[in-house]
């Protein structure tokens, strides 16, 4: 068992929400329990999730999606509901957006890089001021197949490729989630591929015209790295028992 205040501050610090600037409120939206024996990890905050998390008797829940976005919200609908049930069943809720898609070893691209096996990464991918993507090469060209077909395993996902350019990549950027309008960026980079999660009309031409690969994995399941590699920091770190839940979303 572990103490609220005690995990709060250690991922407050971690993932240095203090020096990213977010639309969301990152780190503690809802105060529950004080005591912290299970902590239940998913990307987004639904009403199945929190339910989820009240039938595994959690204390706590850790999200990339939280509840809080920089406005006020009326308490009304879903939104309403999701609140009544984590003050009645006593949960906290924790969100890490942005801080987590950038961080360099949890973080949702730092993962995905991680496993591709990329090498030579640094910082790529610039939205409101913040950097928070990778770019980095393979020590030698990997098939884009190749790399398709990890993309899928490991997140189990279904990946829409979009094959406009070379077949053995060299070079590539990640940005999880939403970035397909950031794919302008890789294009100035010159590099051989670009992942993301979500994909819009304009990027099949946009691909063709620039003779560019891209590659997208869904927003939700592009976004599930960081929770992963986050449950399994905090299982190392505190004396919790912690559980993944997948609410599905092909998106």
């Amino acid at each position: 068992m572990e103490q609220i205040e005690t995990i709060v501050s250690f991922l407050n610090s971690e993932l240095d929400i203090k020096n990213i600037k977010d639309s969301s409120q990152n780190g503690l939206q809802c105060e529950g329990a004080k005591d912290i024996k299970k902590i239940v990890f998913g990307v987004s905050i639904s009403l199945k999730l929190i339910e989820k998390a009240i039938q595994e008797k959690a204390d706590m829940i850790i999200t990339h999606h939280g509840l809080l976005w920089g406005r006020s919200n009326i308490f009304q609908g879903p939104f309403k509901k999701k609140l009544r049930l984590l003050f009645k069943n006593n949960i906290n809720l924790l969100a890490y957006h942005l801080p987590l898609d950038k961080h360099i070893k949890v973080g949702n691209n730092a993962q995905i890089m991680n496993y591709l096996g990329a090498k030579q990464i640094k910082p790529f991918g610039s939205y409101d001021k913040e950097t928070i993507g990778f770019k980095g090469s393979f020590s030698k060209q990997k098939q884009l197949d190749e790399i398709v077909k990890i993309l899928s395993d490991k997140l189990n996902s279904k990946v829409l490729c979009l094959e406009f350019g070379q077949k053995k990549i060299k070079t590539l950027g990640v940005i999880s989630g939403g970035a397909q309008n950031m794919f302008n960026q890789a294009i100035e980079e010159n590099l051989d591929l670009y992942i993301t999660g979500e994909i819009s009309e304009f990027v099949q031409e946009t691909a063709r015209e620039n003779n560019i690969n891209f590659i997208s994995a869904g927003h939700y399941n592009s976004e599930k790295p960081g929770i992963w590699a986050l449950e399994k920091l905090i299982k190392a770190k505190f004396k919790v028992e912690t559980k993944f839940i997948d609410v599905p979303n092909p998106i």
